[in-house]
């Protein structure tokens, strides 16, 4: 008698909310409770539609720039990040403005600033478009130029081949952002690196487990949203690590039927700003198709926390 091979769910971990997400997260939140409904965000406060659903019912008001907000109302800017130009507008509308940006991005843009002072030409490596690069790009527009990727390279130009710097969007491929700069150096000799690594560590771990399960899974599901760059680049990831087939979802009903036909071993993770009841839920829909069996694949633990930003911070403790 032929065995039914076991069906099984393998889940990697870390996978979900980093450190940045659930800071901006709680910033809304705490934003609500302490000054009250309407807070306005300007752009989604993080890439996920669920997330940004569930604020919204809370009463926050998510807009494309500074001129949809009353003046005088409170702001909140985005995880991304925001190019200086945001700031002055806010303080031109008498908006009170919390910036929410993870500190890992803010990192990235101090960089730019200070290499731009430096006068080099600086090289970001990011996605064209992406809201995180047009707020690096911002800092200092006159010394930056976009590489999107390994072909990217063949475009760039630089005044000093001996003064230019690579800095990175943080959400991206990190192995493909290492061929992008392998790229750069064979036209760049002397191009140099940003001092400490841009892609954050949280896009690094959620990529370094996928390559671990992906060789063992005939299909990986990653819950996250279209617009989320480190998800889309996590199913990419396990697809180049030897997963038959790879597909994003932001909730569980649309896993589709066909997928599943003839598996045995799922792999499932989430996007860095996908909350953890989607996972569940992703969990408990795949039971339904005989995948009951869950094995969580662990590669490293996470503790890093950030703390909210000063501006809320000061006005908690004023309230309490």
């Amino acid at each position: 008698m032929v065995e039914t091979p076991r069906k099984r769910v393998l889940l990697a971990k870390p996978r979900g909310y980093c450190a940045g997400v659930d800071r901006a997260v709680q910033t809304v939140e705490e934003a609500l409770k302490l000054y009250g409904a309407p807070i306005y965000v300007r752009k989604e406060i993080v890439h996920n539609k669920h997330v940004v659903s569930t604020l919204q019912a809370k009463g926050a008001i998510f807009v494309e720039e500074n001129e949809e907000v009353p003046e005088g109302s409170t702001v909140i800017f985005s995880a991304h990040g925001v190019a200086p130009v945001v700031h002055d507008q806010a303080r031109e509308r008498n908006l009170k403005a919390i910036d929410a940006t993870c500190p890992l991005v803010t990192k990235v843009h101090q960089e730019a600033r200070r290499f731009a002072a430096d006068d080099y030409d600086i090289l970001l490596i990011g996605h064209e478009g992406h809201e995180e690069v047009i707020g690096t790009s911002g800092e200092a527009p006159e010394h930056i130029q976009l590489v999107d990727g390994p072909e990217g390279v063949a475009n760039v130009t630089v005044r000093d081949p001996n003064k230019v710097v690579w800095l990175s969007q943080t959400t991206l491929s990190v192995d493909e952002t290492m061929e992008t700069v392998a790229r750069l150096k064979e036209k760049l000799p002397l191009l140099q690196s940003p001092p400490s690594d841009d892609i954050c560590y949280a896009t690094q771990n959620r990529q370094q487990v996928m390559k671990q399960i992906a060789p063992d899974c005939d299909v990986i599901l990653v819950v996250g949203s279209r617009n989320s760059s480190n998800s889309v680049r996590m199913v990419e990831v396990a697809v180049n690590a030897g997963a038959r087939q790879g597909h994003l979802i932001d909730f569980a009903h649309e896993i589709d039927p066909a997928w599943l036909e003839g598996a045995t071993t799922v792999g499932l993770s989430s996007g860095a700003s996908v909350p953890e009841e989607l996972v569940i839920q992703v969990l408990a829909r795949l039971a339904e198709f005989g995948f009951a069996d869950v094995e969580e694949v662990v590669t490293v633990q996470e503790r890093l926390t950030f703390s909210l930003p000063q501006e809320l911070k000061r006005d908690m403790k004023a309230a309490r």
